[in-house]
């Protein structure tokens, strides 16, 4: 029958009160060190574990909190189907110097490309990289856009949206806007221009944009912000 050590218990008190969940583990560290390895030796490998447990956890935050659909890797991408894009332009865009410098990816190319597969495995390797990511479907972003007007919350949501580090907006191909969506669309995408990173994929070329959108000019200024500082991806096949 085991007992209680109360050595033990008051530990892990002290590790819940000062947020320091790895340190009630402590006995796993004992168990690798040497008889020779100093206190101070200890102490490092019980804070790097903390450390380490801690990014960890923020990760898997960023993660929950983009809100991908499900979740994808550039190593699980066939590059052979593409032509005009080389695996080496998408790994050196996966180190997230793009968001850095505030600059923008446009992937055009046919259905069953794999457009949203590359958006959300860049994406996740900027939550890896510790920046703020929200992925949403066009479609999907211009109804909560709508729903926010309608309870006289849209500045709120527009702010929470400009304090995102990277931005992707998948599937802008499907779906005509309103015009009332149009210009919710054209602000968001406006607010970042250099000031913060989006994505956008689409199977429309920039010059049938005016069937999604009613309004041609705004059109022309929405190509105009959306291909400022950005890299523009040919995934036709």
């Amino acid at each position: 029958m085991s007992t209680i050590n109360p050595t033990k218990e008051t530990i892990k008190l002290y590790a819940k009160h000062l947020k320091t969940p790895s340190f009630a583990a402590y006995e796993d560290i004992i168990r690798q060190l040497d008889t020779n390895q100093s206190y101070e030796h200890f102490l490092r490998e019980l804070m790097k574990r903390e450390v380490l447990q801690r990014q960890e956890n923020k990760q898997k935050r960023k993660l929950k909190t983009a809100k991908f659909p499900f979740p994808k890797t550039i190593d699980e991408f066939d590059f052979s189907r593409l032509e005009r894009i080389s695996s080496a332009t998408v790994w050196e865009l996966a180190n997230c110097d793009f968001i850095k410098n505030r600059q923008n990816i446009v992937m055009i190319g046919n259905p069953g490309a794999g457009k949203s597969h590359l958006s959300i495995a860049l994406g996740m390797k900027a939550c890896q990289a510790g920046f703020t990511v929200r992925f949403y479907t066009a479609a999907n972003l211009a109804t909560e856009l709508s729903e926010a007007l309608q309870h006289n919350r849209l500045s709120k949501f527009e702010k929470s949206l400009a304090q995102i580090d990277l931005l992707i907006l998948d599937e802008l191909s499907y779906l005509t806007f309103n015009r009332h969506q149009s210009e919710m669309l054209f602000q968001v995408i406006s607010e970042r221009s250099e000031r913060a990173s989006i994505i956008v994929t689409t199977n429309l070329e920039f010059s049938r944009w005016t069937e999604l959108f009613e309004n041609e000019i705004m059109v022309a200024a929405l190509i105009d912000r959306i291909t400022f500082r950005s890299h523009i991806l040919d995934m036709n096949v």
